[in-house]
């Protein structure tokens, strides 16, 4: 049986705060750090079901708040950029 590399409990919870807060999936968050899928998947149900830990659905009201209003801010933008691009490409070809 293989052994696995001990890593620091600050390598894990770093590793768990990248892969809850980036935006990036789990697995390509545990391919830039150079660990298995699976290690930093259970690094992250272990942070879970571990109670005052901060993580997706512990972080306090206010926090998650001001990030829905940023996610909210940056898709609305997206929308904007989304219809402008949509009318000039429906505009009949110019000679």
């Amino acid at each position: 049986m293989a052994r696995t590399k001990p890593y620091t409990k600050e390598f894990r919870d770093e590793a768990v705060r990248m892969a809850t807060t980036s935006g990036k999936s789990i697995a390509q968050v545990a391919r830039d750090l150079g660990i298995s899928f699976n290690a930093l998947r259970g690094w992250i149900r272990q942070a879970e079901s571990r109670p005052g830990l901060s993580g997706p659905g512990h972080e306090p009201p206010d926090q998650r708040i001001r990030q829905l209003e940023r996610e909210n801010a940056l898709l609305r933008e997206e929308a904007a950029i989304l219809k402008k691009a949509i009318a000039y490409f429906a505009q009949p070809p110019k000679k």
